[in-house]
């Protein structure tokens, strides 16, 4: 039996606390170490949300810092450093749970350390969650499949590569990129069969079932921004 402890990827849905599996409950409990996202301004999204189901109080809490950046060098530097703050309680034979917002394998920061401590020699597990999308077609009552057609998931800053392509868009965290993406559905004749959440299951949350009249440069949709989109 290894003596290192066992690093978990527990995801924990898109922000409505009663949408965590009771697998990532259980996870999260047997845990003595909780690694949790954290911003520059001290903000810690997961953990709120994963502390209204879990008494954290006697949890070791390791903050990881991410770098919002599109160059990737400066992105895997961060990730060798929270790996490094990770590998400290493995190590000692703690198990680490990290928490991720909706499920822990779609565009989700846990995967890269994962790799990273995978190399080191480390078992890693992944806990599965509902993701922002399904919770988001879910709210607005819409399909994401229909007949043959493909489900299509991509970030926005490459949203106008699959504009044209057959099947449902889902475009995630467009943040900055949001009024391209915009400009993009307009010029196909998609704002009226497109639909918005942005922070969907949170206190903050803002749904928009159709995207015409939308504004980009007057709405401030924040990171947490996905868009369904269907041709007409």
């Amino acid at each position: 039996m290894s003596d290192k402890g066992i690093f978990y990827g527990v995801s924990i849905g898109p922000g409505d606390p009663e949408l965590m599996t009771l697998k990532s409950v259980k996870c999260i409990e047997a845990c003595d170490v909780i690694a949790t996202p954290e911003t520059h301004s001290g903000e810690r999204l997961a953990l709120s949300i994963a502390e209204q189901v879990v008494d954290m109080k006697d949890k070791t809490i390791v903050p990881l810092y991410f770098e919002m950046s599109r160059d990737a060098e400066k992105v895997h530097h961060t990730h060798l450093k929270d790996a490094d703050a990770v590998e400290k309680y493995l190590a000692e034979g703690k198990d680490v749970a990290m928490l991720n917002l909706g499920d822990a394998t779609v565009y989700g920061t846990y995967c890269y350390i994962m790799d990273i401590l995978k190399d080191r020699g480390y078992e890693c597990k992944i806990i599965a969650g509902v993701t922002s999308f399904c919770a988001i077609s879910s709210a607005l009552g819409i399909s994401l499949t229909e007949l043959n057609d493909p489900l299509i998931i991509v970030p926005g800053h490459v949203a106008d590569e699959v504009m044209d392509m057959r099947g449902v868009k889902v475009i995630m965290k467009s943040y900055k990129d949001l009024p391209g993406v915009i400009e993009q559905l307009k010029e196909r004749d998609m704002l009226g069969t497109s639909a918005m959440i942005c922070n969907c299951g949170l206190p903050d949350e803002k749904v928009y079932t159709t995207l015409e009249g939308f504004d980009p440069e007057k709405e401030d949709t924040g990171y947490f921004a996905t868009i369904i989109a269907k041709t007409k």
